[in-house]
């Protein structure tokens, strides 16, 4: 029962996605790509003088877990401190999933993560 509910959660965030789009003025942005399976995610961030994530967008293709996870992560970070941010990791965003990810599926649960983690060390975005 608890599975279903996670995959209909999944299944929201693709169709619905939050936080989709790109910011017109971001601080922090960085593209990642899966080359095995030819997903990607831009996630683009705008962190304020106090290091609170003030805005997150991301805009992406590819299958339902790296898009919901990415679409998840964002709904997870706004409004949050960076350090606080960064400290999320593999087992977390797998908590946040809520569901087994396995195989191949693992480098797709993880795009978004990946790509907000280098947006946020990557620094500034080159205006």
């Amino acid at each position: 029962m608890e599975d279903s509910l996670y995959r209909e959660i999944i299944l929201d965030h693709y169709k619905n996605p939050r936080n989709a789009g790109r910011l017109d003025v971001a601080t922090h942005a960085h593209r990642e790509l899966n080359p095995s399976c030819g997903d990607a995610i831009d996630m683009t961030l705008k962190v304020d003088g106090l290091g609170r994530i003030m805005d997150v967008k991301f805009e992406g293709h590819g299958c339902a877990i790296s898009q919901a996870s990415a679409s998840i992560l964002t709904e997870t970070i706004k409004g949050k401190p960076v350090v606080e941010v960064q400290k999320i990791d593999q087992a977390e965003m797998f908590r946040l999933l809520g569901v087994p990810v396995h195989g191949s599926r693992l480098k797709c649960a993880l795009l978004g993560l990946k790509a907000m983690h280098q947006a946020l060390e990557s620094g500034q975005v080159q205006k």
